[in-house]
Formats: structure tokens, C-alpha cells, sequence
């Protein structure tokens, strides 16, 4: 395993994150096709084995069940605290109540708090707002989070997608005020969908912040050849339907690309997509889903892989201008 630091601070993290919305109860009825707790086990002991610290959830993600599947695994399988890096993040409502959504100071404090009795753990390494909120002033959000930091429930903090400029903004006040400043960024970037290089990735990489790419398989998309059959994920994930399907005939041309480079290699098309990724500019670690013990095998695997030139250009000359998604 490689490890890299998070953004422009000491703490490493390994190359590879894993993605645990992945894990959780799916009588939620958040996500059908997640694995559920005995199920999971063996991903978290498996990417542990593989040198994986990095571990990467939400509040939301099955209604808070991630989380607790995560902090019991991590104890169960007897991990020191201190050697893991523990992501989480808030935004999207739990419950049907007019302050259950958003990102306000009485949010913050009081999802904070429900996180680390969730996750049975005394403080949160990087805690990420999921999105950006418009009905509350950013400098209320910023200076709450700061306090969270300053109280030591918090290490670090991160945003996810959002307009570059709303990130930037965010930045230049954190700095003014002396608040704890977002160091990491979680954006839709994979070989299907590139709109980020056009500014948040630039950004990113002026203002030293990590960049943690979300999807960066394309929800399994750039893992198998056009036209195979669909997974249960596939047909019952909604979010990924807004996300691919109006440019899935465009992207039929990536995904070809990559499988001759993978056949190529003799390597899996997942190795290439996740190769790619960690080579561009900035990246810090994709978070990476899995549901089959191979996929962990497959991300771990990429870290040897390095794309040469002419299989960069391979991969890269197909794509088109897309619509912005995933905010």
C-alpha cells in the first residue's frame, strides 16, 4: 500500500479509500443493494489486510447504519483507534423535522455528536459537509465547524461537490477569520464524467487541497464491457440513472477504450479506470465501493499499474462535454 498525506496536512492516508455506503441496513430503504453487517465484515478485514486506513462514510449513508456497521468492525477486529483515518459527512436529513437538513450551527453540533455515538468513537478524523447549503450563511456553517475542530471532536475538515466558486469562497473566509480550513475535496470525477478539471480540480490544486474522487468507477460502469447485464445496483440505484444515463451511448467509447487497454495489459478494466484516476494531477485517494471481494483485489492491484502515454490518449480522446452532475 502507498500511503499520501490529506491535503497539505502531516496525516497520511492510503491511496486507496474505501467507500462504506457500500454497508448498512437496507430495510432503511435508503439503498436495496447494500450488504449488510455480517456480510460486510470481511471488506472492512480485507482492506485492513491490504493496508487500507482510510475509511469513508455518511450520516445518511442507510440512515446512520454505515457508521455503525464501521465503528463495530473496526473494534471487533481490533484496530487501535489512533492508526485509523475515520471520514464521515453531514447534510441530507435523517428525519422529517424542519432542523433535520442543512448545515446550520444546531445541525452541526447535534449530527457531530450522533456520528460519534453511531461510530462508538471519541472523535471524527475528517468531517466532510456532503453539499453545500443555501439557506444558511456560509460564515455560520464555517465558524461551527471550526468550533467542532477547536473541541477536538473534529481533526479535519472536508466539503464534497459543489460550484468551484462557492469552494473558493468558502476557502478565502476560512483564512480571513482564522477558522479551520476544508482540506480535502470530494468531487464526481472518473473517465465518464471530467466537467471538475475545468475548475474545482484547478482550484484544488492552487489552495493545496486534497481531492478525493467519488464514483471514480463510474457506479461499476467502467469495470465491465458496454452492454453487459445489469447488476442490482444497476437497476435499483436512482441516484446513478441521473448521474450516467443521458450520455451512456457517448460514454460507450471510453468504456470500449478501457477494456482494450485492460485486455491489453491483461489486467481488469477496473485496474485501468483506477490507475487513470490516481494518475491525474492532485488526486489524493479515490473512494472506492465494493461489493465482491475482487473489487478491493482490483483497487489495491491498480496502485502498480502506471499508464503510459499512448494508453492515457487511448482513454482520454473519447470523452465529450457533459452536463454537470452529482451536485
Amino acid at each position: 500500500m502507498n500511503y499520501v498525506r490529506l491535503g497539505n496536512t502531516g496525516t497520511k492516508v492510503s491511496q486507496i479509500c474505501l467507500g462504506c455506503m457500500t454497508y448498512g441496513d437496507a430495510k432503511t430503504g435508503t439503498h436495496e443493494w447494500v450488504l449488510d453487517e455480517k456480510a460486510s465484515r470481511p471488506f472492512y478485514a480485507r482492506a485492513l489486510e491490504g493496508g487500507i486506513n482510510f475509511f469513508d462514510t455518511a450520516n445518511i449513508y442507510s440512515l446512520g447504519t454505515s457508521e455503525e456497521f464501521l465503528g463495530r468492525a473496526m473494534r471487533e477486529l481490533g484496530q487501535r483507534r489512533e492508526d485509523l483515518v475515520i471520514a464521515s459527512k453531514l447534510h441530507n436529513p435523517l428525519r422529517r423535522t424542519p432542523n433535520a437538513r442543512g448545515l446550520s450551527r444546531k445541525a452541526i453540533l447535534f449530527e457531530c455528536d450522533e456520528s460519534l455515538r453511531r461510530l462508538g468513537m471519541d472523535y471524527i478524523d475528517l468531517y466532510q459537509i456532503h453539499r453545500y447549503d443555501h439557506e444558511t450563511p456560509i460564515e455560520e456553517t464555517l465558524e461551527a465547524l471550526d468550533g467542532l475542530v477547536r473541541s477536538g471532536k473534529v481533526r479535519y475538515l472536508g466539503a464534497s461537490s459543489m460550484w468551484a466558486y462557492e469552494f473558493g469562497r468558502a476557502l478565502q473566509l476560512q483564512s480571513r477569520n482564522g477558522w479551520a480550513p476544508f482540506v480535502t475535496m470530494q468531487p464526481h470525477y472518473n473517465l465518464l464524467y471530467r466537467e471538475e478539471e475545468r475548475e474545482m480540480l484547478r482550484l484544488c490544486r492552487e489552495e493545496k487541497v486534497g481531492v478525493l474522487p467519488w464514483s471514480p468507477l463510474a457506479r461499476g460502469r467502467l469495470t465491465r464491457p458496454s452492454g453487459q447485464g445489469q447488476t442490482k445496483r444497476d437497476a435499483t440505484d436512482a441516484f446513478a440513472k441521473k448521474l450516467y444515463a443521458a450520455t451512456e451511448k457517448a460514454d460507450r467509447e471510453i468504456v470500449d477504450a478501457v477494456e482494450r487497454v485492460a485486455k491489453a495489459r491483461g489486467v481488469s478494466m477496473a485496474q485501468i479506470a483506477l490507475a487513470w484516476v490516481r494518475q491525474q494531477p492532485g488526486i489524493t485517494a479515490p473512494i472506492v465501493g465494493a461489493t465482491k471481494l475482487q473489487h478491493l483485489d482490483d483497487a489495491i492491484a491498480s496502485l502498480a499499474v502506471k499508464l503510459t502515454a499512448d494508453e492515457l490518449r487511448a482513454v482520454e480522446s473519447p470523452y465529450v462535454a457533459h452536463e454537470v452532475a452529482g451536485f
